[in-house]
């Protein structure tokens, strides 16, 4: 199992969601897990919860990160790892629908306050030459989706990661990104409720079948931030259940049904038109 033997990490956005199960799954590996987010009261409690700290954070304010930096270090100790998974989700909306405010929103959220996090808690990393930092970007980064703002920003999140990957790799700075697909979080049964997703269309065109839940980020995470991923910076991590891999195949009837059990072995080989155990066919 990885283990961190109380290295002190930083989760922005750790209170709920991709966020609480880092937080959480840190906490079971043995770091000393600052949990930091805007909402105080599930912050204490998650933070409660997993026997950490927590620190209000502003991923939108400049000075709220710095100075949640500054109280990491001072009050709980050198800061190794970070994972930036504070984020806002956006309705699926026509561009012309779409307030610019909330395009702004978005964009502060996930771009300029991934950007700024990992600025603010890089500094002391690179002075120490020893730092690792997941940022949390989505599959809408990598494939057209309706969210004019929501997928543009998790794509600058993978270009931003491969750029501060090279800038800050010599200085023992690794950087990776993860890309959820579609996760098991109260802010998706939020816009469930709203009519803002459905999740029976996510599960058809997964080939796992199911949604991803916040502890198989998490998990992703911890491979990322331990020894195990010491020569992986610059990357982006897909952990969707194959809905990328599976892009056209609603095209071709969608994705087939599980095969029954045992069904397999008297299949023909495609190539050789031989089936197991057997001569060619002619």
């Amino acid at each position: 199992m990885t283990t961190f033997n109380g290295e002190v990490a930083v989760v922005t956005g750790g209170a709920s969601g991709i966020g609480f199960g880092c937080s959480d799954r840190l906490a079971q590996a043995g770091a000393k897990v600052v949990v930091a987010d805007f909402d105080t009261e599930a912050g204490q409690r998650a933070a409660e919860k997993i026997g950490g700290v927590f620190i209000e954070i502003d991923v939108t304010d400049e000075a709220s990160i710095d100075r949640c930096a500054r109280q990491a270090e001072a009050e709980i100790g050198p800061v190794s790892m970070l994972v930036t998974s504070a984020g806002i989700l956006q309705p699926p909306q026509d561009p012309y629908a779409l307030p610019v405010e909330l395009w702004d929103r978005v964009i502060s959220t996930h771009l300029r306050g991934t950007y700024l996090s990992c600025r603010a808690f890089a500094r002391p990393m690179i002075e120490r030459r020893n730092g690792r930092i997941v940022t949390i970007a989505s599959v809408a980064a990598i494939l057209s989706t309706p969210l004019h703002a929501y997928g543009p920003a998790k794509a600058a999140v993978v270009s931003l990661t491969e750029s501060l990957a090279t800038r800050w790799g010599r200085s023992g700075v690794r950087v990776n990104a993860i890309s959820p697909g579609i996760t098991n979080t109260p802010a998706l049964a939020d816009a469930v409720s709203r009519n803002e997703r459905n999740v029976s269309a996510f599960v058809e065109a997964t080939p796992l079948g199911r949604l991803i839940e916040p502890v198989e980020i998490a998990n992703a995470a911890l491979f990322l931030l331990s020894d195990a991923a010491s020569a992986i910076t610059g990357t982006n991590l897909v952990v969707d259940g194959g809905w990328i891999g599976a892009g056209t195949w609603h095209t071709y009837g969608g994705i087939p049904d599980a095969r029954p059990a045992g069904s397999a072995r008297g299949d023909r080989d495609p190539v050789t038109n031989v089936q197991p155990g057997g001569s060619r066919s002619r």
